[in-house]
């Protein structure tokens, strides 16, 4: 995935999009967007800043064409508005006038600017030993924080914010917090997700020239009547799943159920198929599958 699709995809994320919707968007797996999410937790990475005082593109461009034409380093950092000594390093630590390359340069200043300030719980092994323990009883960061503000108010050792935790947690190539920790957090997911991020009015599978709830009979609205059917698909433990039709008014479950040995399209669409032929044709029409992948599925 190229930088500026990595861009866009962190725009995306910080917008509320969903990992399914960012995938469409940029004509990529939902693995693949996951696994560069994944990488820095969830949580999107700085936007870069170039200093005023560091050589920018143009900057080693001209260096490069100075240098093309012969020019000292005195005439090119004059071209330029930098002071000599520094055209001359940026010279010597690339290769030298004969090998000297302007995107090479460009490239080599970029990672050598990557420098991640280490956290409080990697320097600090005494305070990371009390989160982790703290963490393990289902501790939430923000109570964390308030513990040790509390217990050890004069102590600056033992400080740190519950943002500091929650990137530790979740970004675990740092190696910091054991990912298991991840499960203990309220909502137990294995990336951080903002307050913008929702699936509310996004494309959810929803079910293909269906018919609005509104336009239900008002017979089968009220439940004042037999007959009227709603499908559903009940999931239990160990990966058990029954595809039922249940009658509206009395709550009774019509043919039985089929149960299936996965929740999969292809074992429940057939069987819920099946289930509707064996009712009355009369009662197809107003048969209400509630929306949903497998659900849309059915509906074609």
């Amino acid at each position: 995935m190229s930088d500026a699709m990595k861009e866009d995809l962190w725009r995306r994320w910080r917008a509320g999009e969903s990992i399914s919707v960012i995938s469409r968007g940029l004509s990529k797996p939902p693995g693949s967007v996951f696994t560069v999410l994944k990488h820095h937790g969830g949580i999107a990475p700085a936007e870069r800043v170039r200093q005023a005082d560091r050589l920018t593109p143009e900057d080693r461009e001209s260096i490069s064409r100075g240098l093309e034409a012969g020019a000292s380093m005195r005439s090119i950092a004059m071209s330029i508005g930098r002071p000599p000594s520094t055209v001359s390093r940026e010279v010597a630590c690339n290769g030298g006038r004969l090998k000297y390359c302007a995107f090479a340069a460009e490239q080599r200043a970029l990672e050598q600017a990557r420098r991640p300030k280490p956290s409080s719980l990697q320097n600090n092994a005494v305070l990371r030993q009390l989160v982790i323990e703290l963490l393990e009883t289902e501790w939430s960061p923000e109570q964390i924080v308030g513990h040790l503000r509390r217990t050890q108010p004069d102590n600056p050792l033992m400080r740190i914010s519950h943002e500091s935790i929650y990137r530790a947690i979740y970004t675990t190539r740092w190696k910091v917090i054991p990912r298991e920790l991840c499960a203990k957090l309220r909502t137990g997911r294995p990336i951080r997700k903002n307050k913008k991020n929702t699936v509310k009015g996004q494309w959810r599978s929803q079910i293909t020239k269906a018919r609005p709830i509104e336009e239900r009979p008002a017979a089968a609205d009220a439940r004042s009547e037999l007959g009227h059917l709603e499908g559903d698909l009940i999931v239990g433990v160990k990966n058990s799943q029954a595809a039922t039709l249940v009658d509206r008014k009395s709550r009774l479950p019509d043919h039985g159920g089929a149960a299936q040995p996965t929740h999969h399209n292809g074992h429940c669409c057939p069987a819920t198929c099946v289930l509707t032929d064996e009712s009355p044709p009369a009662q197809h029409s107003d048969l209400g599958p509630r929306h949903g992948t497998r659900r849309s599925s059915i509906a074609r």
